[in-house]
């Protein structure tokens, strides 16, 4: 009994374990159905949601390839477009090619025929028209060359005046000189009019023994207080102007002490020129010259030309040549040793043959000179053809030495005619209206007539009149000739 109320017990506690598991069971299935429904239904949303995304996309991505499928169906139409008309115009071009190539046989055809018809009228070979041809051709070129040359020789001519002209006032500006002219007379004044009988002696034997010994002409009349030496030779005026001086303070005058006085005053003079080429050569910077060629330059002291003292104007062209070397970048030095020796043949006797820049360059050549300086003093008056600058920097500083106001002094009379035959030469061209000499006959203003001289003949006036006048007139320096050629149209309002 007790046995079974222990197996009933056991039943019942297993029943109830089992119903309890049952109803564990139970619940972790509906909590696991439960759970699984969540998940189930999360991961359908997550699935819609992701759907509903993907097909977004692929509806853009359908636009877009919409799109371009557009894009390209027109492309398509344009290339279409395109390839119908470069087809028709390959059409139109092969059509137009062979009307052309017609149209070119043709021409040919006519060109042929033309030809042979000019070959009938002129009577002319293809060989003989083609040389012809190149015949005008050359002449249109020579014409068109000589057009260039001339307008950029003429540009080159305007810049070079414009820098020498530069140049040159530069060098005229910085170089300052006198206007004293020298005479070929001297003049002594006596201490009363008795002298002039002691002057001349019994008989006129001191005069002329004066006169033997000097070489000067003594010329002695109504003046009151002085008498008059006349000679061109400025170094024999200068001694009989000391000798005679030194014979008046003196008092004793005779044939003997006449003599006496010359010979020491010769000796003084030589002195007197030694020093003065050494002076002028210190001053100028020269050195290292001959002996001989230092005294020919103090005797420059006691010469003249057109009535200007020739040492100064030696000293002048030196310091002038100087200058435009300086401003040339060249050898200054050179330069005032060229200018300083170009008139060296003026010195010497007039016994030597030949003109003075000649006789110069001898004498330069002759004590060991350089071959630049020889030629600038051979050359300077263009006997010579120049083979350096320092030559054409020579002529013109001489040229500028001689032509500025106050160097030279000439006749009136011969200063007269010079202009007068200045404009007859001038008004001889034809076409020539009126001509005036100016600036001291430095210059001739031409004025032609307008309607008979065009420009290119007013050039060649003006260069015939500058040929007329280098052959025909003698003249210091350079004489610039300016042709004007004015239209004038006037009219009158009443």
């Amino acid at each position: 009994m007790f046995l079974k109320l222990r197996q009933v017990s056991r039943d019942r506690i297993s029943r109830n374990v089992i119903n309890d598991a049952k109803l564990e069971a139970e619940r972790i299935l509906k909590n696991a159905d439960i759970t699984s429904r969540e998940d189930l239904y999360k991961r359908k949303e997550r699935l819609e949601k992701d759907t509903q995304e993907t097909r977004h996309e692929l509806r853009q991505l359908e636009k877009r390839l919409s799109k371009r499928e557009d894009n390209l169906e027109r492309k398509i139409d344009i290339l279409t477009k395109k390839e119908k008309y470069i087809e028709s115009m390959a059409s139109n071009l092969s059509n137009k090619e062979r009307e052309l190539g017609k149209k070119k046989m043709q021409l040919d055809d006519l060109i042929q025929e033309e030809k042979d018809n000019l070959y009938k009228v002129s009577g002319l070979s293809g060989e003989e028209a083609e040389k012809l041809l190149l015949s005008r051709l050359e002449k249109e070129l020579d014409r068109e060359c000589a057009n260039l040359i001339e307008k950029h020789t003429k540009k080159a001519k305007e810049e070079a005046d414009k820098i020498a002209a530069s140049i040159v006032c530069t060098a005229i500006q910085r170089c300052a000189s006198g206007n004293a002219i020298d005479n070929v007379v001297s003049t002594i004044e006596l201490p009363g009019d008795e002298m002039k009988g002691r002057i001349i002696g019994r008989e006129g034997r001191n005069i002329r023994a004066f006169e033997k010994a000097t070489g000067i002409d003594v010329i002695v009349d109504d003046t009151p207080g002085i008498i008059v030496l006349s000679g061109f030779d400025g170094v024999r005026r200068e001694v009989a102007r000391l000798a005679m001086k030194k014979l008046i303070m003196d008092g004793r005058i005779h044939p003997a002490r006449i003599e006496e006085v010359v010979q020491e005053t010769e000796k003084d003079i030589d002195q007197i020129i030694q020093e003065t080429g050494k002076q002028t050569c210190f001053e100028l910077g020269i050195h290292d010259l001959h002996s001989e060629i230092i005294n020919l330059i103090g005797r420059l002291r006691y010469r003249t030309s057109y009535g200007q003292n020739q040492l100064q104007h030696s000293i002048e062209v030196s310091n002038l040549a100087g200058i435009l070397a300086g401003e040339l970048k060249l050898d200054a030095q050179t330069a005032r040793r060229c200018g300083l020796l170009h008139d060296i043949g003026k010195a010497v006797s007039s016994e030597v043959e030949g003109t003075h820049a000649l006789v110069g360059a001898d004498i330069a050549k002759r004590y060991d000179e350089k071959p630049e300086i020889i030629n600038a003093i051979a050359a300077h008056h263009e006997e010579v053809p120049s083979e350096t600058v320092y030559s054409v920097l020579i002529n013109a500083a001489d040229a500028i030495s001689a032509s500025r106001p106050g160097a030279r002094r000439e006749t009136l009379e011969k200063y007269i005619k010079r202009l007068e035959k200045l404009e007859s030469v001038a008004m001889s061209f034809g076409g020539v209206e009126s001509a005036y000499a100016i600036q001291a006959g430095r210059e001739v203003r031409v004025i032609v007539h307008p309607d008979k001289v065009s420009d290119k003949s007013a050039s060649k006036i003006c260069y015939d009149i500058a040929k007329e006048i280098e052959e025909e007139l003698e003249y210091p320096g350079e004489v610039t000739v300016t042709v004007i050629r004015e239209k004038r149209i006037v009219q009158k309002a009443k």
